[in-house]
């Protein structure tokens, strides 16, 4: 294959049709390659190295070699390869929807290493058989599709007619194709983690495979959409789709709104990307996920320009370009409906970022060769857009940190200037400098060979001349002539000299200069002095010298500009724009002079003053984003010099003179520390509940504070001793009123340092493990809350299960990923009995396996000190969760967040049945059950409870009563209470889920029947139904002297269908079947009267055991009171109910023949009135239903004279 790839490449078209390589395979995207081959950027198979870009271009033939049978196996079945997709296009297009649907079912099985073979050969297949349709339609518009002439009168062939309908079917089909399928940029973070795979066995997990063949059809849609255009030369139209505006679907503008998905698709994994990357490492790292992405980028290069040559549409970079310009509108009421919302923190940089790599790909031929010699379209006019919102936003002054543009402005940062004059010092100079530098430059490279070659012969008598002259030239008047450019120039003179000559001499000359500028003219050039003066500090410290005098000037200037923009009003923005300029380089300039010094002395400590306690106080988000990142860098710079002055200290043989300096250094940093503490601690501390500071950022602050805790506890300030580690953990990672998304992030941050949680884990005074399982807990049923100190901001969002921010939801799996590497969780699991250890992918489903350990943990312990401790540990994992799920049931709903908190409180529920059943957790189920189950809400019958607080509770009752009975069942002493609340929870929800309309369809899903369906394998089955008959006969079927209930035909469809799911025993005979015969004579309705015949029946077949039997001899009794009872006032009605039992028991009415004769005997006694004929004709007609019995007892009634 690689043989023929590279031959394919050196020829030219014509020979490429005569060569007709058989390929193993249709190409497709992989980026399961070897990646050290050499010169290899694409797999072998991909759509670029197989040449089919190029077959696309040139309108060739997409697979000359393949489909040339008669027959073609697509999906398993046989079809005739000519006119398969004319005849069976829908059925073809339906197996397809299904088998995408089969290899997202693949995504549900656990793949733990023993299935990871089995799912990828069946995933493969799947994608395989996919792949292979869609280049079959390709080939059979090449090959097979026929134009029509649309005005041909001419009556033509059934086929013909079908035929000439199949592009707009196909336009209709790939629409909806693409519907199915969605935005790749919306598939959930496992799906997108597929991009990133190292696997060196070739086995893949079903989301690699599904994510490929997602990016396939991508592809492959606009190639058949290209392929309709240059087939049939003319618009094709979709018969079914129209759009909101009226307009018709065509190939033309599905084509257009595909491409604009793509790139919307495209842009948004790459600002995933950018948001992550270093500014150092920005032009290293790609903005690609895979080689499979990077494919596809230069697929739609050469596509698309391909097509803005030859037609009216946009090339490549009209399509970025438009798309990236949304990244700076503010308002989206012009992006199309369907179009995704792209938003970036950095549009500019990023849009500099994208732009960058982006036009690295035009290197790439068509078989995804680099070619240096390729010519590259040009962007310049989107380039030159930038470059003025750069020079706006900047004031004037060109800055992206990561993007190395030289020569574009003089004013310089004070890195850049000392770079620019160690290239002037270099031995070795650039032989095009008298090209590319200016005249200045080159003079500052002929001084600095000059003197440095002097000083080398002759010592510093050379310096001294040189000096002498320089200085003198430099005076109050030539100072207050100087320009801007004249200031520059002014600076990178002395930076020079200083470079190769006495740093402090002339950096103290160049301050008293200083002191002869203009007021006028320092005010106006602030910015550039305080560089000047930052890029001397720089060279102090990258000689290794004392930057004392230095530190101590320029810090009083920081402290009261700081001052200034503490006071400065929010509308005046042009002075906080300036103050924050010079901020901002002092910021930088300090974090460099941190990551550049050699070690860290006392003068560091001065450039760390209250300067910074008062800057955060008046700081906005992005302001802070910045202080929070060089707090960030100089945290870590002072760890890293801490540990090696500690792995010099545990050297063996250190001389005393040795150690006595490197103790000196320990406490010169100690000191630093203490002031990164004072000032910027102290801020972060303020703003834990504060909505100012963005929550990562504010997690990643805390978290290596944390860090510089563990390695200088003696530094942290007296509030947080004497274990300054875990009073930070308890601010930031334990205490509930943070906000979940900074804990998420702080506790990941933790997690990862296997050395911290080690000791952590260890340590005697508190429960590390268990407390940060209660935290991630809390996090996963916060996960919809948004704000949780303001009312007005409460939820991410009401109703969507997307609601949750993409970032959290990504951290909160990361959190989710570490936890469960916790020796505490993996021993529960394993105690459990849990084979594998789960995939904690999804945070919520993690949940749920968690929980369900804990429960089944508890089960498995046999002794009382075992148990006792565990379910201290359980509560410990819980803490106070009904404080956390309470958001959820305020007055502001959000029913997403309701289908979490019941549905996770209803596992716990079921689940910690028994550890519920013990005194020490009873507290906790009952506090659950009225919160959740039964709140004052709920107890207002005649109050309506909001729509998806009653979907949330249907869904998830039957886990509820099912945990409640268990636990009923399992409590060490009977609990009269916990029954009484299971009662009135029934008692609730048995009417509230009735259906409207009394059918039994309907209310087969009533979830305290499903409670009872669901729990067949539960022993406590029988008090849940004991319990249930109970609240039926007390609160349902309890008629007010003749008048019945309420909803009675609803309440005895529900009664049927609990007769039906369970077992018949003596309870439900004694308790219901009263109800029902008390219906059968009171209630005239039809309906009743039928459900209440159905319910009858049901009872009396189910106690077909015999007569023996006690459910019979309870009917039995039943019968002989209901006779008793009603048999003399409605003794018709007793008689006909009488008949139907006897068609299906005759020897239970059989059982009654005395006391029907005896009630016969009383009702005529009564009234007084002698024989009543009619009743006794009725009587006798159910004695002829009783065989011999009944015959004999009509004889006797004849017989009898005193009746």
């Amino acid at each position: 294959m690689d043989d023929c790839y590279v031959a394919t490449t050196l020829l030219t078209d014509s020979l490429e049709l005569e060569l007709g390589t058989e390929w193993c395979k249709p190409p497709s995207f992989s980026c399961a390659f070897d990646k050290r081959g050499i010169g290899q950027n694409f797999s072998g198979e991909s759509y670029l190295a197989s040449g089919a870009l190029k077959r696309l271009i040139l309108n060739l033939d997409p697979l000359p070699t393949n489909f040339e049978e008669d027959t073609v196996e697509i999906f398993g079945i046989q079809w005739v390869t000519e006119t398969a997709l004319v005849n069976s296009s829908k059925e073809l297009f339906n197996l397809f929807r299904q088998q995408l649907y089969n290899l997202e079912t693949l995504l549900q099985v656990s793949c733990d290493f023993g299935k990871i073979s089995t799912l990828h050969c069946k995933a493969d297949n799947i994608r395989q058989q996919c792949v292979i349709f869609l280049h079959y339609v390709k080939v059979f518009i090449f090959r097979c599709l026929k134009v029509h002439d649309a005005e041909c009168h001419v009556p033509i062939h059934p086929y013909e007619s079908l035929e000439a309908q199949l592009p707009s079917v196909l336009v209709d089909e790939l629409r909806g194709l693409l519907l199915y399928i969605g935005h790749l940029s919306e598939l959930p973070s496992i799906h997108l983690g597929a991009y990133l795979n190292q696997n060196q066995t070739k086995l893949f997990p079903p989301s690699w495979h599904l994510l490929h063949l997602y990016l396939d059809i991508h592809w492959m849609v606009l190639e058949i959409l290209h392929m309709l255009g240059e087939k049939f030369k003319q618009v094709v139209y979709g018969h079914q789709i129209v759009s909101l505006a009226g307009d018709h679907l065509t190939n033309v503008s599905l084509f257009e709104e595909h491409c604009e998905n793509l790139f919307c698709d495209l842009i948004s994994l790459s600002l995933n990307r950018y948001d992550k990357v270093r500014p150092s490492e920005a032009l290293m790292s790609h903005h690609c996920p895979c080689p499979c992405i990077k494919e596809l980028w230069i697929l739609l290069i050469h596509l698309l320009d391909h097509r803005s040559k030859w037609s009216l549409s946009e090339s490549f970079w009209n399509w970025l370009n438009k798309l990236l310009k949304t990244l700076f509108e503010k308002s989206s009421d012009l992006r199309r409906p369907s179009m995704p919302i792209i938003q970036s923190r950095d549009p500019l940089g990023f849009s500099w970022w994208i732009i960058t790599h982006v036009a690295s790909l035009y290197q790439f031929d068509r078989h995804g060769v680099p070619a240096e010699m390729r010519q590259m379209e040009s962007n310049w006019n989107f380039v030159e857009e930038l470059l003025k919102q750069s020079m706006n936003v900047q004031n004037s002054s060109f800055s992206i940190s990561w993007l190395p543009l030289k020569g574009l402005v003089n004013n310089k940062s004070p890195l850049s200037m000392l770079e620019m004059v160690k290239t002037c010092c270099c031995d070795k100079q650039d032989p095009d400098l008298y090209k590319s530098s200016s005249s200045y430059t080159i003079f500052l490279c002929i001084l600095a060979k000059v003197v440095k070659k002097a000083m080398k012969n002759n010592g510093l008598h050379p310096w001294k001349q040189v000096k002498g002259r320089i200085y003198s030239k430099f005076h109050q008047k030539r100072m207050e002539e100087l320009t801007e450019v004249g200031l520059q120039n002014f600076f990178n003179l002395f930076l020079l000299l200083a470079a190769v000559a006495e740093v402090e001499d002339v950096a103290s000359h160049v301050l008293d200069l200083l002191n002869f500028l203009k007021p006028t003219f320092i005010k106006s050039q602030r910015a550039l002095i305080w560089k000047g003066q930052m890029a001397f500090l720089l060279m102090y410290a990258q000689k290794n010298l004392d930057i004392g005098v230095l530190a101590e000037k320029f810090s009083c200037e920081f402290r009261e500009k700081a001052k200034a923009f503490l006071v400065s009003k929010n509308d005046e923005m042009i002075q906080r724009h300036t103050l924050w300029t010079l901020l901002s380089i002092y910021i930088d300039g300090v974090q460099e002079v941190f990551e550049t010094s050699y070690c860290l002395c006392p003068s560091h400590e001065k450039l760390l003053n209250d300067g910074f306690s008062m800057l955060l106080r008046a700081c906005r988000e992005s302001e802070l984003r910045t202080v929070f990142s060089f707090l960030q860098a100089v945290l870590a710079r002072i760890r890293s010099i801490h540990q090696q002055l500690c792995q010099e200290l545990q050297r063996e043989n250190v001389d005393l003179i040795v150690q006595s300096s490197l103790s000196a250094k320990e406490r010169h940093l100690a000191a630093i520390a203490g002031a990164l503490w004072k000032h910027f601690f102290s801020f972060l501390k303020s703003q834990r509940m504060a909505q100012i500071v963005p929550p990562s950022q504010l997690a990643d602050a805390a978290a290596d504070f944390t860090l510089l805790a563990a390695d200088m506890p003696s530094t942290a300030p007296s509030d947080l001793q004497p274990q300054p580690v875990i009073s930070i953990i308890q601010l930031y990672g334990w205490d509930d009123i943070i906000c979940p998304q900074v804990v998420a992030k702080y506790l990941s941050h933790l997690l990862q340092n296997s050395t911290l949680c080690e000791a952590l884990s260890h340590a005697g005074c508190v429960s590390f493990q268990s407390s940060t399982i209660r935290s991630w807990i809390r996090c996963v049923l916060q996960m919809y809350i948004k704000n949780l100190s303001g009312p007005d901001d409460l939820f991410t969002d009401a109703n969507s299960e997307q609601a949750v921010d993409k970032d959290y939801m990504e951290q909160l799996a990361e959190l989710t990923r570490l936890l469960f590497k916790l020796s505490e969780v993996k021993n529960i699991f394993s105690k459990a009995q849990v084979e594998y250890l789960p995939i904690p992918e999804d945070p919520k489903k993690a949940l749920i396996q968690f929980l369900e350990a804990v429960g089944t943990t508890y089960r498995n312990l046999h002794t009382l000190s075992d148990k006792s401790a565990m379910i201290t540990k359980s509560l410990e994992y819980l803490g106070e969760v009904l404080k956390y799920i309470k958001p959820y049931l305020g007055k502001k709903i959000s029913s997403v967040g309701l289908q979490l908190t019941y549905g996770m409180m209803g596992i716990l529920v079921k689940s910690w049945a028994q550890i519920f059943a013990t005194s020490k957790a009873q507290k906790l189920l009952f506090r659950i059950i009225d919160c959740l189950l039964l709140p004052h809400t709920v107890l207002q019958q005649e109050k309506e409870l909001p729509a998806p607080m009653l979907t949330a509770i249907q869904k998830s009752l039957p886990l509820y009563l099912q945990g409640m009975c268990i636990t009923s069942c399992q409590s060490q002493n009977p609990n009269a209470y916990l029954n009484q609340l299971l009662g009135n929870v029934i008692e609730q929800y048995i009417g509230r889920f009735l259906p409207v309309s009394p059918y039994v369809a309907d209310v087969g899903q009533h979830p305290v029947l499903l409670a009872l369906r669901n729990s067949a394998t539960i022993p406590s089955i029988s008090l849940l139904k004991k319990c249930i008959v109970q609240v039926l006969r007390k609160s349902y079927f309890a008629f007010k002297g003749s008048t019945p209930p309420p909803r009675l035909a609803s309440i005895l469809v529900f009664i049927l269908q609990l007769f039906k799911e369970t077992e018949t025993d003596v309870y439900d005979i004694e308790l219901l079947l009263p109800g029902i015969l008390k219906c059968l004579v009171l209630v005239s309705e039809p309906q009743v009267k039928r459900l209440a015949t159905e319910n009858l029946q049901y009872v009396v077949k189910a106690c077909q055991v015999g007569s023996e039997g006690e459910p019979a001899a309870q009917l039995t009794s039943v019968f002989r009171q209901f006779i008793q009872d009603y048999g003399i006032r409605y003794s018709h009605q007793v008689y006909s109910i009488l008949e139907t039992v006897a068609t299906l028991k005759q020897h239970v009415v059989i059982s009654l023949i005395s006391t029907l004769t005896q009630s016969l005997k009383d009702s005529e006694l009564k009234w007084g009135l002698g024989k009543n004929i009619e009743q006794r004709e009725a009587y006798r007609k159910l004695l002829s239903h009783l065989g011999q019995m009944g015959q004999d007892e009509m004889q006797r009634l004849e017989n009898d004279k005193t009746c």
